[in-house]
């Protein structure tokens, strides 16, 4: 405990970072009392439980903004609208030569690709805007909340407010990036993920004691299993293999001397897709469960089983599609090619292994024998929430025992802490070389 006190002191003590701090806080809160703001038109006292947002993309896309979806915020968007830009732009970026061509151009192509991303938010946002307004009726919003009526006006300035909420959420991510710390949309989402924190804590609290004895035990118990579920995040987060590389002598520039050859290593993340699979795997879930609407009896039947996001043929489905898009996205964000010939060009090598064409080969097999393990413990994080649920733990509390809403939260906190600990070496590099981080470089 003093050595946490501490570093909040030397935290405090370095004026960048604490500015840096304060304007990141800052802009958070901006973020979640824009969401408290209801579309013009939107009576709020009548606006009730999120029923229809709690499973499947909607409810990841509520969970991102923090209930911002099923209130009819102005922030009702959030985020999303930049997340699916950044993906249709990656993913684009596998065939467009044009794209390709700006990956290579260093600082100056990431700023292109990055206007390109802000653009097509704007298009998403003219695609995604009119549909949530189209179905506000349909996630919950009852038909007396509209005071005006849903006619031109209440579609028009809704549409004009959701386009700027998005757009302001997305500059206040950029900025929290420059001038804040950690990735400004990340924290975004990790501060709305936050935020139905308490509201579901608290009402497993009210139901375990409105069920009689033993509810002190029983929370402490839930709580036991959610730190270890935390814990089993934080491990699929961090875990990486090391490739070990060796780079051969060369001769430095103006020196009389040889620099001997040195060894080094290349991480390759166990889970190097993050939550992307869970997020694909969630969207495309949508499709079984219209079986459900279909005429023919067996179909319908079929498409039944699908419908609930806590069922056993659910979670089955959905851990297959996990799994195949684990190897799917890995594939097409770990260019092993690109490193092979970068690690040729810098003089490095794989012992053991040719560079060029079979290194690459050499990191591709690695890839995908750790690919099958780490997308399994995806699932496995993916599905607790269905099993707490069967475990009589309630729904929203339920949701933070793994699913997206956990890795998130747990890959920003330790990106955003990493960030920190930057700072705190830079500046205070005496006082933390007892540290565990300091020992484990030597």
């Amino acid at each position: 405990m003093n050595k946490f006190i501490t570093t909040i002191k030397n935290i405090w003590k370095i004026e960048e970072l604490r500015n840096k701090l304060i304007l990141t806080l800052a802009f958070m809160a901006v973020y979640r009392f824009m969401a408290q703001v209801a579309l013009p038109g939107i009576d709020e006292s009548q606006l009730g439980a999120d029923s229809n947002t709690q499973g499947g993309l909607l409810g990841i896309i509520n969970a991102f903004t923090g209930g911002a979806f099923s209130s009819a915020s102005i922030m009702a968007l959030g985020v999303m609208p930049y997340i699916s830009a950044s993906i249709v732009v990656q993913l684009m970026g596998l065939a467009v030569p044009y794209l390709q061509k700006l990956d290579k151009e260093g600082e100056s192509g990431r700023n292109k690709k990055n206007q390109i991303t802000r653009w097509l938010t704007i298009l998403i946002t003219l695609v995604q805007g009119p549909a949530y307004i189209s179905n506000l009726g349909r996630i919950g919003i009852p038909e007396s909340a509209f005071m005006m009526g849903h006619g031109g006006t209440f579609f028009f300035s809704s549409m004009i407010l959701l386009m700027t909420g998005s757009i302001f959420a997305m500059w206040l991510g950029e900025k929290i990036t420059d001038k804040g710390i950690g990735n400004g949309i990340s924290l975004l989402i990790m501060v709305g993920i936050i935020a139905r924190f308490p509201s579901a804590f608290l009402n497993e609290v009210t139901s375990r004691q409105s069920a009689g004895n033993g509810a002190f035990i029983m929370i402490l118990l839930e709580i036991v299993l959610w730190f270890a579920v935390i814990v089993a995040s934080i491990y699929l987060v961090t875990a990486v293999r090391r490739i070990s590389v060796q780079y051969a002598k060369r001769t430095v520039v103006g020196a009389i001397k040889t620099v001997g050859s040195a060894r080094d290593y290349i991480p390759l993340r166990l889970n190097a897709s993050g939550v992307m699979p869970i997020i694909f795997a969630q969207a495309l879930m949508f499709v079984p469960g219209l079986m459900a609407q279909s005429q023919n009896e067996f179909i319908q039947s079929i498409g039944i089983q699908f419908q609930n996001m806590f069922g056993f043929w659910y979670n089955v489905l959905f851990g297959v599609m996990i799994i195949i898009f684990s190897y799917f996205y890995t594939a097409i964000t770990i260019p092993t090619n690109k490193m092979a010939d970068d690690l040729k060009r810098g003089n490095g090598f794989i012992p053991g292994v040719k560079p060029g064409h079979d290194t690459a080969e050499h990191m591709d097999t690695i890839l995908s024998r750790i690919t099958l393990p780490g997308s399994i413990f995806l699932v496995l994080l993916a599905v607790f929430p269905a099993l707490a649920y069967k475990m009589g733990i309630q729904q929203n509390w339920a949701m933070f025992y793994g699913g997206t809403s956990l890795i998130i939260m747990v890959g920003v906190a330790i990106d955003t802490i990493q960030q920190i600990n930057a700072y705190l070496l830079n500046h205070h590099y005496d006082g933390l070389m007892k540290s565990s981080t300091t020992r484990r470089a030597k």
